[in-house]
């Protein structure tokens, strides 16, 4: 499955407000539910923190990629978002985080979670991706960014 099929440009939104993780993954999941028939902001909601208790999914340099599988979905679901000012998510380098990509996926399709992960992890580990991704000043830039051939993060 290509990034393009699973992040839509309703799903991305640069420069969000949120001032803490608990808010930026509520804002997350208000954006994933009404893509998903028969699951709630709270089912998305609990996903995301039941993944986050096992340990953070700030992987280090502002990024975090928070993630989790919901039982009645049909199809993953992805946003990114950018913060207007970086937040404390509990990342392994102690750094506050500023891109995010949320990824939900059916719980019965494990192989195609982790892909997608390592896809993801790939791209944001590339620093031109990431500054290009920082200097977006709009949901259609950023998408573009993020998804386009020929861009920084491609």
């Amino acid at each position: 499955m290509q990034l393009n099929e699973i992040l839509s440009l309703d799903c991305t939104h640069c420069a969000v407000q949120d001032s803490s993780k608990k808010k930026l993954l509520e804002t997350i999941s208000g954006m994933v539910a009404p893509k998903l028939a028969g699951i709630s902001r709270a089912d998305v909601f609990d996903s995301l923190l039941q993944r986050e208790r096992l340990g953070s999914t700030g992987i280090g340099l502002g990024i975090a990629i928070p993630h989790g599988r919901l039982e009645k979905a049909g199809k993953p679901v992805a946003v990114l978002v950018t913060m207007a000012h970086a937040v404390d998510f509990d990342a392994i380098d102690n750094q506050p985080v500023d891109i995010i990509f949320a990824l939900l996926v059916p719980e019965n399709e494990p192989e195609q979670h982790l892909r997608t992960l390592a896809e993801v992890a790939k791209r944001l580990n590339q620093k031109e991706c990431c500054r290009a991704l920082r200097k977006a000043t709009t949901d259609q830039e950023l998408y573009d960014i993020f998804l386009e051939e020929g861009s920084a993060c491609n």
